[in-house]
């Protein structure tokens, strides 16, 4: 399975190790399914990450974050934008997730934010799924 993962995922497996989304990002890890992810992503999940409320929330210095991203940047796929579909979304900072998705042919995005997404990835095939759905389906 060809997977998107947006920010917000990988945030909360950092911020909550026992969750559905550490959960998936485990199995992505250990090469369950494809991640795929654009530069404009890494550099998104790097900021985002980094901030001191996440930091701070996960009990996480600098030096642990950039070890969870170096892991994670180790396993992804590098996807190409070399389209762009905007504008799709009502949150134009999640058209990079869709053009990602897109791109790179994903089977979907994984996201807990589905109000800003509504039908767009449908629209190109791509479903959207929360990491719990997407670990039933991985397990199975």
């Amino acid at each position: 399975m060809r997977l998107v993962v947006d920010t917000d995922v990988v945030v909360a497996a950092m911020r909550s190790p026992s969750g559905a989304s550490a959960a998936l990002l485990g199995l992505l890890l250990k090469g369950e399914g494809i991640w795929l992810l654009s530069v404009a992503m890494a550099l998104e999940y790097e900021s985002i990450c980094m901030l001191a409320e996440h930091r701070l929330a996960a009990n996480a210095t600098s030096h642990d974050v950039r070890n969870f991203l170096d892991a994670i940047f180790d396993v992804i796929v590098p996807v190409e934008v070399h389209y762009q579909w905007r504008p799709q979304l009502t949150d134009s900072g999640d058209e990079m997730v869709l053009e990602a998705a897109v791109n790179g042919r994903a089977d979907a995005i994984v996201s807990f934010n589905h109000r800003d997404y509504k039908a767009a990835p449908s629209r190109f095939g791509i479903g959207l799924r929360t990491p719990a759905e997407i670990l039933r389906e991985i397990r199975n």
